[in-house]
């Protein structure tokens, strides 16, 4: 959930993946894990992409735990 929520947010930004690792300073192979659930970030890398996308992590980890409410 948290990887469709990272996309939304990049693509909202305007951010290809490429153009997200180099503001982030992350390789665009790891935000491709991240978009796909295959990999977890740390804090200190979720605070790094959303920085870099102009959100707030506290806006992108609400967004996930809207979505999770409304699936339950």
């Amino acid at each position: 959930m948290l990887g469709d929520e990272l996309r939304k947010a990049r693509l909202a930004a305007r951010l290809t993946q490429e153009k997200l690792a180099f503001h982030a300073g992350l390789d665009r192979t790891y935000i491709s894990h991240l978009e796909n659930d295959k990999k977890s970030p740390t804090l200190e890398v979720l605070f790094r992409l959303c920085r870099a996308m102009g959100i707030s992590a506290a806006e992108l980890v609400a967004r996930v735990e809207r979505r999770q409410t409304r699936g339950k």
